[in-house]
């Protein structure tokens, strides 16, 4: 098994937020999970996936040319 399982703490932690915010992304299904017995688990894979698909890039702006400024 390659892919680790991260506790919804240690998801927090990776985020930078507290709990509640990784709780409230498994609640409203924004984000993948595995029930293990009673425990909520998320793939190491998954949580990449989620932070990939909400960065933000940055914008490459062309120079004119022959545009006087």
């Amino acid at each position: 098994m390659a892919d680790r399982l991260l506790s919804v703490e240690e998801v927090a932690d990776v985020l930078g937020t507290t709990v509640r915010f990784p709780r409230r992304l498994i609640e409203e299904r924004r984000i993948e999970y595995v029930k293990v017995g009673r425990h909520v688990r998320i793939r190491a894979s998954v949580l990449a996936a989620f932070i990939e698909a909400g960065t933000v890039r940055l914008a490459v702006r062309r120079a004119r040319l022959g545009v006087a400024a």
